[in-house]
């Protein structure tokens, strides 16, 4: 059985919504023969599609005011536009000077709003989410980077559905192209982890970031149950920190960071938040962490 959500803490340590409304849809889906009925449904691509293209209708609108208010999200935050489907409210553009990106070289920033977990990829190569155990090798399917980043650290940004859903470089450099894996739609949901192992059936693309300050960073980004698809603006390209990467269309999502050994010393509250499997409210651009004081 699916056990309790993860709780989550903001960056002054207080207890934080972690989107119940969802949960409480998770669990029906999860805990129940009837529900998993209808996951088996959900998760096949052309139903994904099928619930993609209903979103993008002018009269999926009509939810927009409901799902505003019942999560409470602050639209004064976002462009003042009108929004003619449930998906464009969805990728939403914050305005300019809301989210400041931290541009000092040393300071690690957040790359999207999220939910944020920290791991240690160890020797084994294996981390753990809400006591559920993967493998760096089976979430990246590579020998190569699993022999890059041994030793060093994953960040795992987790989005529900009321997060911002776009994402950005964390530093200046060059991107490498995109590679995909392709997969089922599972809900990357901590609720999930106890029945279905959710990074090895859901769809993920996989870039590396050649980065001024840091070094190699391995940057994924992981679809999610009814997501319609993960949109990844660039191939290889020169890039700058805080320049929008991408988005996620309908659904909660993943971004996954992973950097190498000696390379980045992230925040205390983090490290003791996800020591104790309590994930860390974080926004786009803030810092995170601090580069070591090695030569890369």
């Amino acid at each position: 059985m699916i056990g309790d959500t993860m709780q989550c803490k903001n960056r002054k340590g207080e207890y934080v919504n972690g989107n119940e409304s969802q949960d409480r849809i998770l669990r029906a889906l999860y805990n129940t023969k009837s529900g998993r009925g209808v996951l088996r449904v959900l998760i096949r691509p052309a139903v994904s599609k099928i619930g993609g293209l209903a979103l993008k209708t002018r009269a999926s609108k009509l939810v927009i005011k409901s799902f505003v208010r019942n999560n409470a999200i602050n639209m004064h935050e976002y462009e003042d536009v009108r929004y003619d489907s449930y998906n464009e409210f969805f990728i939403r553009k914050i305005r300019h000077g809301v989210r400041p990106i931290d541009m000092e070289p040393k300071h690690f920033v957040s790359p999207c709003d999220s939910k944020l977990s920290v791991y240690k990829i160890d020797d084994g190569g294996e981390f753990v989410i809400k006591d559920t155990r993967y493998t760096f090798k089976s979430l990246t399917r590579s020998d190569k980077l699993m022999d890059e980043f041994r030793g060093g650290l994953l960040m795992v940004f987790r989005l529900s559905v009321d997060d911002y859903h776009r994402y950005s470089y964390v530093d200046d450099g060059v991107k490498t192209r995109n590679i995909t894996i392709n997969g089922k739609f599972h809900t990357v949901n901590p609720l999930a982890n106890d029945v279905y192992p959710i990074y090895k059936e859901n769809q993920r693309e996989i870039s590396l970031l050649k980065s001024k300050n840091f070094g190699l960073i391995m940057m994924m980004e992981v679809g999610a149950l009814m997501v319609g698809k993960i949109v990844n603006y660039h191939q290889v390209k020169t890039v700058s920190r805080g320049e929008e990467k991408g988005r996620f269309e309908f659904g909660g999502s993943t971004v996954i960071l992973a950097v190498k050994p000696n390379v980045l010393k992230i925040d205390e509250d983090i490290l003791k938040n996800s020591s104790e499997n309590i994930e860390t409210k974080v926004k786009l651009g803030e810092k995170i962490g601090e580069a070591i004081d090695i030569v890369l």
